[in-house]
């Protein structure tokens, strides 16, 4: 994931600082015993989390803040209250931050650290009941018309932060547009982005059974497209773009040669623009292709897309992966990389549809050491793109130096080579690990206009070495 360093960079308290001795850091080490696994293994004995023997109750703002305690710990999630003081000596930020959510709505707290979380299949055994919310007309007439889901029997609340509607057009209307059109044997959906498009585009589709889901992502905001088609198509689609005029057209295959009428039915969130941090993971199953080893425990995974399905991955976004394991889902991000970082193996053509993570595998990782030993052909379930990252904060920009440590070099590869061809005002693009910073290999000579590109969820970064980039950096 890539990241633009700020000058509060690293923050104070962050891993990424020097800790004073006695303090403690953002990620602690676990005690043994309290590993996700099993923590896992704890939610499957039976034993009472909640404190309840089983009931579910609906839980006030009042009774919430009672609740505040190491021994006694309730937050809640998105209108569902759990109680989490079984989850203090397993949570790997410690149970200081845990606490920072003792007898509050932590939604925002939680989605600040690590929304991609699925906290609901990891907290479930934990589940005290629901919030008691002040009923709002406007929002149950809403929910009516959605299907209700259901956790341990009992039904989920009207979700407390829907996704926001559009803001107020500006004087001048930026918001995508579509049309379509068809012809006797296709439909085409033609979306106007009114910008222009990198060259690696920014469209992912996905066409599941009858419906069709088109999300174009625009720097920070996403414009999406979502039906239930008004019929039968065939299970491919072709995505082209235009990157200099900021066109994508979206091609559907009829599978009879009748005329439509329209599109299909809008599903929920259809021709919405908002920004990409509001908008739901979704998720598509992948098949494990291949696998090449990049060095003794680092492997490039190649996972083949449904062929209903087209991702453009933004450089500096991430994807998700997801699997089960002991009926719990277990989710991590990683960065795609180019196929040009492994041997061809098939057609260029074919290989460019395909997915490409650069995963270092860890003997004790829950998720990694399940994917070292998956066979080719398992089906993994990928979700997003999702990031923060824009290509506006390098315009203009004509020296890039990037920091990064160990697989954080992964968000580097694209962006290089993205660099050169997309950037043409950038004279050198350097890709530089910390030991190069410490021994004073960059910043020797006055520069125009410079960035500096760290990947800081991997890389380390000291105190020293930071004070040494704000002096020469400024």
């Amino acid at each position: 994931m890539l990241n633009v360093p700020s000058q509060s960079f690293p923050a104070a308290g962050s891993q990424q600082r020097v800790t004073p001795t006695g303090q403690s850091r953002n990620k602690v080490a676990l005690k043994p015993g309290h590993s996700l696994l099993d923590w896992i293994r704890l939610t499957k004995s039976g034993r009472d989390l909640t404190g309840l023997r089983g009931r579910l109750i609906e839980v006030t703002e009042e009774e919430l803040k009672k609740h505040n305690t190491r021994n006694d710990c309730w937050t809640c999630i998105r209108g569902m209250v759990y109680n989490v003081s079984a989850y203090m000596d397993f949570h790997p930020g410690g149970e200081e931050e845990l606490m920072r959510a003792a007898g509050i709505d932590s939604t925002d707290l939680f989605d600040q650290v690590h929304r991609w979380v699925n906290y609901e299949s990891m907290l479930k055994e934990c589940l005290v009941g629901r919030m008691a919310v002040k009923p709002n007309p406007a929002l149950q007439a809403q929910t009516e018309k959605t299907e209700s889901t259901h956790m341990n029997g009992l039904s989920v609340p009207s979700p407390l932060r829907q996704e926001p509607l559009p803001a107020p057009l500006p004087a001048k209307d930026h918001r995508p547009r579509y049309d379509w059109f068809q012809t006797d044997g296709t439909v085409n959906i033609v979306v106007h982005t009114k910008r222009k498009i990198p060259s690696v585009g920014c469209a992912v589709v996905d066409l599941q059974d009858d419906t069709l889901r088109v999300d174009i992502l625009l720097g920070k905001m996403s414009y999406l497209l979502y039906w239930r088609l008004s019929s039968e198509v065939q299970g491919s689609v072709d995505v082209q773009t235009a990157h200099s005029i900021g066109k994508v057209q979206v091609c559907l295959h009829k599978s009879v040669k009748e005329k439509w009428t329209k599109v299909g039915q809008p599903l929920e969130h259809h021709d919405t623009f908002i920004q990409c941090k509001d908008r739901e993971l979704f998720y598509r199953e992948c098949v494990l292709v291949s696998k090449t080893d990049v060095t003794h425990d680092t492997q490039v995974l190649r996972l083949q897309l449904p062929p209903g399905s087209h991702m453009q991955v933004p450089v500096g976004r991430h994807v998700y992966l997801k699997t089960s394991l002991q009926g719990t889902d277990v989710v991590k991000p990683y960065t795609p990389v180019d196929q040009t970082l492994i041997p061809p193996s098939r057609s260029s053509a074919e290989m460019a549809s395909d997915l490409h993570l650069m995963i270092k595998m860890y003997p004790d990782g829950l998720l990694t050491s399940h994917l070292a030993n998956l066979p080719i052909g398992s089906s993994l379930s990928v979700g997003g793109p999702e990031g923060s990252f824009t290509m506006r904060i390098l315009r203009d920009v004509t020296h890039l130096y990037m920091l990064a440590a160990g697989t954080g070099f992964t968000p580097m590869a694209r962006l290089i080579r993205l660099a050169f061809q997309d950037l043409t005002s950038i004279r050198s693009a350097l890709y530089k690990s910390e030991k190069h910073i410490k021994q004073h290999a960059l910043f020797k000579s006055p520069i125009e206009k410079q960035i500096l590109l760290c990947d800081y969820e991997n890389a380390k970064i000291t105190s020293a070495v930071w004070s040494f980039l704000k002096l020469n950096f400024a």
